[in-house]
């Protein structure tokens, strides 16, 4: 669907792909196929989110290969619909999420548009969103707008692998699933560790990962931003890491009745 407006958004693309180079970590530009298919599955994902009636989503895409630990979806955001303003200017989504600075061990939170979201080299160009449940949806609109709050318990030090049930570092999808918390549970969380908590008495399982240590070695050593001292100490050396995914966070939402079963967009 190479519409003119698409076609007349390459160049900011191209400068905003310049800007933040996606993950994993790669010098080189984006080739125009590559955008155009980013543009594409942004331009699909916001008509399928404006059709769905929905005001906020967990919104997730496939930007790392991880199907060899049984997962679809590598990294997850909350989007939102945000609108135009008066009646000549349509309404836009944005995506709340986290990013790791490459080659760092630190993090940021990002707010941007779909086509910023999908501009990151993805695995697959495919997408999905689950419709967060009506009370949820209100409680997190006005919140996720607001320039402070989403950071409210966002931790900059990043481990990919972080451990779910700890502090010391905080991956993106663990973020998402705090953030959750945070506007879900009454009274607000506190501190991280609260959020933690309550995620854990509603039922959340993390993803148990299971990682050789020769594989834990080797990423330990080429990446700064892995890290494995966060987890206890038993369950590592038997090789299973417990770090929260978007697969693991769509089944848990489903489970707890606090969004609906997720939808692909393709």
């Amino acid at each position: 669907m190479n519409s003119p407006r698409l076609l007349a958004m390459i160049p900011l693309a191209l400068a905003a792909a310049g800007a933040w180079a996606g993950r994993p970590c790669e010098d080189k530009p984006l080739t125009i196929e590559q955008i155009t298919q980013g543009m594409n599955l942004a331009e699909l994902t916001a008509r399928r989110l404006e059709a769905s009636g929905a005001q906020v989503v967990l919104l997730a895409r496939a930007g790392q290969d991880l199907g060899k630990y049984g997962l679809q979806w590598s990294h997850v955001g909350l989007a939102y619909r945000q609108d135009g303003g008066d009646a000549t200017r349509p309404p836009v989504w944005r995506v709340v999420h986290k990013l790791n600075h490459c080659g760092t061990a630190r993090a940021d939170l990002f707010r941007q548009g779909l086509g910023e979201f999908f501009l990151d080299r993805p695995h697959r160009y495919e997408a999905a969103y689950a419709r967060l449940s009506p009370e949820l949806q209100r409680s997190l609109l006005p919140l996720l707008r607001d320039a402070r709050w989403p950071a409210t318990l966002h931790e900059p030090r990043y481990s990919m692998v972080a451990y779910a049930w700890g502090q010391t570092y905080q991956q993106s999808n663990q973020w998402a699933l705090e953030t959750l918390a945070l506007a879900a549970a009454s009274p607000a969380p506190r501190n991280r560790a609260e959020a933690q908590a309550w995620a854990r008495a509603q039922g959340y399982q993390p993803t148990d990962l299971r990682l050789s240590t020769a594989t834990r070695l080797g990423a330990r050593v080429g990446m700064a931003n892995v890290a494995f001292d966060d987890h206890p100490s038993a369950r590592r050396f038997a090789g299973h890491i417990d770090t929260i995914t978007a697969d693991s966070m769509f089944a848990w939402l489903a489970r707890a009745g606090l969004a609906e079963r997720p939808e692909t967009i393709r």
